[in-house]
C-alpha cells in the first residue's frame, strides 16, 4: 500500500518568508507586510485582519485568537491565549431563567444562538499584544492593517467555498437583521461577486489608530454594548475594559516524540510538539502522542512507523488513542485559573499514560468509559474558524488561529460595524459543579488551537502548522504531523492526504438527568469515525470489522475534516528553506516572499 497520496497541488518553497492561509488575498496581505519589512508576527496580524474581511462567517474582531511564535534569536516558542471570558454578571441561574431551562430539561449547554453565548471578544487585544510583544517595530499597526482596510473599503471578490458557506448563514443573519453582511437584495454574495464592508474598514481604522482602545473603548465599545443590551444580555463596559490576553510562561505545553524525518525512516529526530495549555484542547494532541508511545512500550503495538499509511491497523491505533485523550479532555479541559488542582504535567507523564494505555485493545474498538463526564457540549461540526501561518527571512514563525465559533457566530452585528459577535459561550455547559459550567469572568472550553514543532536537541524550528475545525483540530494535528514524519510526505501532500474525524454518536445519548446532549467525540457510549471517501474500501470494512462505527464522507462533505496550513523548515546547502502547503479543502494558497 502506497503511503503517498497523489497531491493536486505542488509544495511551495522559499528561502525568505512564506505565508499560508485559506484565502489567497489574505495570504497576499501577509506577504505584503513581509516585503515592507515586517516580521512573521506582523504578517500573521495582517493575514488575520484580511481574513476578517474575506471570511466574516468564520472570523473577525468579534471573536477570539490563540498564537504560538517561534523566536529565532532565542530559539524559544512563546504563546498567547487571546480568548475572551463570560460577562462578570452572568450566572447559571440567570441563563436557565432567561432561557426557560427547567431542572428536568435535557439541554446541557448554552444554546448557540442565545445572547448568553456571547463572550468578550479577545481577538483584537490578542492582535495588538502580538504586534507589541513579537513585532519588530518596522511598521505601525495601522500599516499592518492597511491591506485589510483596503479590501474592506474598496471591495473584494468572494471566493468559491466562502460563497457557499455565506449562503448557509443567511437565515441567521436575516433573523438578527444583520443586513450589512448581506447584499442589497439581502442575499449572500456569489462566487466572484465584489462585496464591500465599509463598517469593518471603519472598525479596523480605529484599531490601527488607537490600538486596543479603538475597540474596547469609544464608538466600537458603545456599539457592542448597545447590541448586547438590545438582546437583553449582561455584557458591559467593565467586561470589555478589563479584558486581557494571557501570555504563556515557557511558551507552551509540549511533549517530545522521537520520530523518523526522512523517507527511508533512517533519520530520526526528537521533535517537541508545542500546544497552548487549556482552556484550549491542544492537550488532546499531546496526550494522544504520549499514549501511542505508551502502546509501543507495553508491546501492544509495533513501532508506529512500521504501519502503512491509513491502513486498518494504523487508523485503529490513532482512533483508540484519541478516544482515550478526548475522554480526559471532557474531564479536565477548562479555564485552569478556576481549577488550579489540575496537574497537566501529571496527565502527560509516562506513568499516568502507561496506566491509561491499558484501555487499548489492538483487536477491537473499546467502549467509552463514562464514569466521569461533564466537560464541554458538542461544538458545531462545521469549520467556522481560520488557521494560518507565516515565517520570515530571520527564521521567525507564527502559528495563528482566529474564530467566532459558529457560522457567523451569534449573528449580532454591533451598529453595522461589519463584524459579528462570537457565540463561544455555547461551549459552556449547564451542569452545576462541573469544571466547564458557565460562570462570570470564566473562559469556556476552547476548540481552536495552533501548533508548532521544534527539534528538541537543537531547538531549531521544524514546522509551524494547524488544522482548524471544531474537534477535528487535535485529530488533524496528530494526523498531519505523522504524515510529515512517519511517511515522509511534503507539507502539501500531508494536507492532501485523506483524514478521519471522530464525533459523538448521536444515536447513543445519555439520559436527561445525567448529560443531555452529546459532548465530545468520546463522551457518548460510542463514537462515529467519519472518514473521507479516498480511503480504500477494504480499510473502511476492516475498521468496521474491529467494531468501529464508520461513516464515509464524499467530496461535498469536507467541512468536517477542517482546513490546514503547514510551513516546514529545512536546510539545503547551508541555506534555510521553508516548504509550505495549503489545504485543498479550502480556497487558500501558500505564497512565498520573493
Amino acid at each position: 500500500m502506497s503511503s503517498h497520496f497523489p497531491s493536486r497541488r505542488s509544495v511551495v518553497h522559499s528561502t525568505k518568508g512564506i505565508v499560508s492561509s485559506t484565502q489567497p488575498l489574505a495570504t497576499a496581505a501577509g506577504v505584503r507586510v513581509l516585503e515592507k519589512g515586517g516580521n512573521a508576527a506582523m504578517a500573521a496580524i495582517a493575514t488575520a485582519a484580511a481574513l476578517a474581511v474575506l471570511e466574516p462567517h468564520m472570523t473577525g474582531p468579534g471573536g477570539d485568537m490563540f498564537s504560538l511564535y517561534y523566536e529565532a534569536s532565542s530559539k524559544k516558542v512563546h504563546g498567547i491565549n487571546g480568548s475572551g471570558r463570560a460577562p462578570a454578571d452572568i450566572t447559571l441561574e440567570r441563563v436557565k431563567k432567561d432561557l426557560n431551562i427547567g431542572p428536568d430539561s435535557p439541554r446541557r449547554g448554552v444554546p448557540a444562538p442565545s445572547i448568553h453565548s456571547v463572550t468578550v471578544p479577545g481577538a483584537v487585544a490578542g492582535w495588538v499584544d502580538v504586534y507589541e510583544k513579537w513585532g519588530n517595530g518596522k511598521l505601525s499597526l495601522e500599516e499592518v492593517l492597511q491591506p485589510a482596510i483596503d479590501l474592506a473599503e474598496n471591495g473584494f471578490p468572494v471566493s468559491e467555498i466562502s460563497a457557499d458557506l455565506w449562503k448557509n448563514g443567511v437565515p441567521l443573519l436575516t433573523k438578527q437583521e444583520a443586513w450589512s453582511l448581506l447584499t442589497e437584495e439581502k442575499t449572500a454574495p456569489n462566487s466572484g461577486e465584489v462585496f464591500f464592508n465599509k463598517g469593518l474598514a471603519k472598525t479596523l481604522k480605529a484599531i490601527g489608530e488607537h490600538g486596543k482602545d479603538g475597540f474596547y473603548k469609544g464608538f466600537v465599545a458603545d456599539a457592542i454594548i448597545d447590541a448586547v443590551k438590545k438582546h437583553n444580555g449582561v455584557l458591559n463596559y467593565k467586561d470589555l475594559d478589563s479584558h486581557t490576553s494571557t501570555f504563556i510562561e515557557n511558551g507552551s505545553l509540549s511533549v517530545v516524540a522521537n520520530l523518523p524525518t526522512s523517507k527511508d525512516k533512517k533519520e530520526r529526530r526528537n521533535l517537541r510538539v508545542h500546544e497552548i495549555p487549556p482552556n484550549g484542547q491542544g492537550f488532546v494532541a499531546l496526550q494522544t502522542l504520549g499514549l501511542i508511545k505508551a502502546f509501543e512500550k507495553q508491546g501492544l503495538i509495533n513501532p508506529i512507523e512500521t504501519y502503512d499509511h491509513n491502513s486498518v491497523e494504523y487508523l485503529h491505533i490513532l482512533i483508540e488513542a484519541l478516544k482515550i485523550a478526548f475522554r480526559h479532555a471532557d474531564d479536565y479541559i477548562s479555564d485552569l485559573s478556576n481549577h488550579p488542582d489540575i496537574d497537566l504535567d501529571h496527565l502527560l507523564s509516562e506513568e499516568y499514560l502507561a496506566e491509561e494505555a491499558k484501555a487499548f485493545n489492538p483487536k477491537k474498538s473499546s467502549p467509552n468509559n463514562l464514569e466521569h463526564r461533564g466537560g464541554v457540549v458538542n461544538p458545531i461540526l462545521e469549520s467556522d474558524t481560520v488557521y494560518f501561518t507565516a515565517s520570515d527571512s530571520e527564521g521567525n514563525a507564527c502559528s495563528f488561529i482566529n474564530s467566532i465559533y459558529g457560522l457567523f457566530g451569534s449573528g449580532i452585528i454591533p451598529d453595522d460595524l461589519g463584524f459579528v459577535l462570537q457565540n463561544r459561550g455555547a461551549n459552556f455547559n449547564l451542569l452545576p459543579g462541573s469544571r466547564n459550567v458557565i460562570e462570570g469572568g470564566k473562559r469556556p472550553y476552547h476548540t481552536i488551537i495552533p501548533a508548532m514543532v521544534t527539534d528538541d536537541d537543537s531547538n531549531e524550528l521544524y514546522a509551524s502548522y494547524g488544522v482548524m475545525g471544531g474537534f477535528m483540530q487535535p485529530q488533524g494535528h496528530v494526523q498531519v504531523l505523522y504524515n510529515l514524519t512517519l511517511f515522509g510526505l511534503d507539507p502539501q501532500q500531508a494536507l492532501d492526504a485523506p483524514r478521519f474525524c471522530l464525533t459523538a454518536d448521536p444515536d447513543e445519548r445519555h439520559g436527561a438527568k445525567r448529560h443531555g446532549t452529546p459532548d465530545g467525540p468520546a463522551s457518548n457510549p460510542s463514537t462515529i469515525v467519519g472518514i473521507e471517501e479516498e480511503v480504500l474500501p477494504e480499510v473502511i470494512e476492516g475498521l468496521r470489522a474491529l467494531g468501529h462505527k464508520v461513516r464515509v464522507y464524499g467530496q461535498t462533505e469536507k467541512d468536517l475534516f477542517g482546513r490546514g496550513q503547514v510551513i516546514r523548515q529545512s536546510v539545503s546547502n547551508g541555506v534555510r528553506v521553508y516548504s509550505a502547503g495549503s489545504d485543498p479543502r479550502g480556497d487558500g494558497a501558500a505564497v512565498p516572499q520573493i
